[in-house]
């Protein structure tokens, strides 16, 4: 059995989706199932059992001798909560204590940390293990997973390995129920049907341009693709990028919502708003050598290239993955 943590989410879904069409059918989904807006994630899934997050350890416990990987992608992702009691409980200690356990049991094991742990980039964004303890995250939610990842580093028994990967911006199909925190490309769609143009933030910085703040914008599918090989190869145990490499700009990434809509672009800047202007991160792009170096040889979709597949396969028929 293959078990996957925020099974009903986004990336756990579309992992789940990854699995089922290379005949992994005994997947176990882990989440809190009470959430009506995420169970359309799980139709048409191949799935053997649904355990709520709150009974996952006693399960794990019961069931160990069939479990043969564990991907914990479930947490609390929100960039705007700042009540940290929230991550604390659901991204930290809840973490630490599956991680402890799969230990106890011998079961690998692959997580979901964030780039939002490399902060405003001070130190760049290389995933070098020496530079975690000097990052400094910008929101709670950043804070509990680099602390998760300091912690996990400085443990000397582990599971008999384990995987940490830091996605990047990423974006795709499942992400529906969302709202505020979906991608951007969700959000453009939206502004693009309903208005004819998209809003996108002025620059701040003299050295940027309106609307040329980049980002590395990862789609999902590339996304499960390294978490199955993550799975099937097994490389050295610790913090992965997880990324295109490849930094593109939000007006790049308005202008391919566009083309893939067929309409012509019509853009409208408006400032940052204060409150997160002083904490606005105007690049991030992964370094992928680490991976590379694996033997991991699989191109990523271009930006263009997979708003393309998002936009006219999903967003436009409402269909998920």
């Amino acid at each position: 059995m293959i078990v996957v943590t925020g099974a009903a989410g986004f990336i756990g879904s579309c992992l789940i989706a990854k699995l089922n069409s290379l005949g992994y059918k005994e997947i176990v989904a882990v989440d809190d199932f009470s959430k009506e807006e995420k169970k359309e994630n799980l139709n048409n899934k191949s799935i053997i059992e649904k355990v709520e997050r709150t009974n996952f350890y006693r399960w794990l416990i019961k069931n160990s001798d069939e479990v043969g990987f564990i991907f914990h992608i479930g947490a609390r992702t929100d960039t705007t909560e700042f009540n940290v009691d929230v991550f604390n409980e659901l991204n930290l200690q809840y973490s630490k204590n599956l991680f402890t356990l799969c230990t106890q049991l011998n079961i690998p094991i692959v997580y979901a940390s964030s780039a939002a742990t490399y902060g405003m980039g001070e130190m760049g964004y290389k995933d070098d293990h020496g530079i975690v303890e000097s990052l400094k995250p910008l929101n709670p939610y950043g804070e509990s997973k680099n602390d998760f990842d300091k912690w996990v580093l400085q443990q000397f028994e582990t599971p008999p390995f384990w995987a940490g990967m830091k996605f990047f911006n990423v974006y795709g199909p499942n992400e529906y129920h969302k709202g505020r925190m979906a991608s951007v490309i969700f959000h453009a769609h939206r502004q693009i049907i309903e208005t004819g143009k998209v809003k996108l933030f002025k620059s701040h910085k003299p050295e940027f341009k309106d609307g040329e703040q980049l980002r590395d914008f990862v789609y999902v599918k590339d996304v499960v693709d390294v978490l199955y090989y993550m799975m099937k190869k097994k490389p050295s145990s610790g913090l992965y990028n997880l990324g295109t490499g490849k930094a593109r700009s939000f007006k790049d990434l308005a202008l391919a919502t566009f083309k893939a809509l067929n309409i012509d672009p019509v853009i409208e800047f408006i400032d940052t708003p204060e409150d997160i202007r002083e904490k606005y991160q105007y690049f991030t792009e992964a370094n992928m050598h680490k991976l590379v170096t694996t033997g991991y040889s699989n191109e990523f979709a271009t930006l263009e290239a997979g708003v393309a597949d998002y936009v006219s396969n999903f967003l436009s028929q409402k269909a998920y993955l």
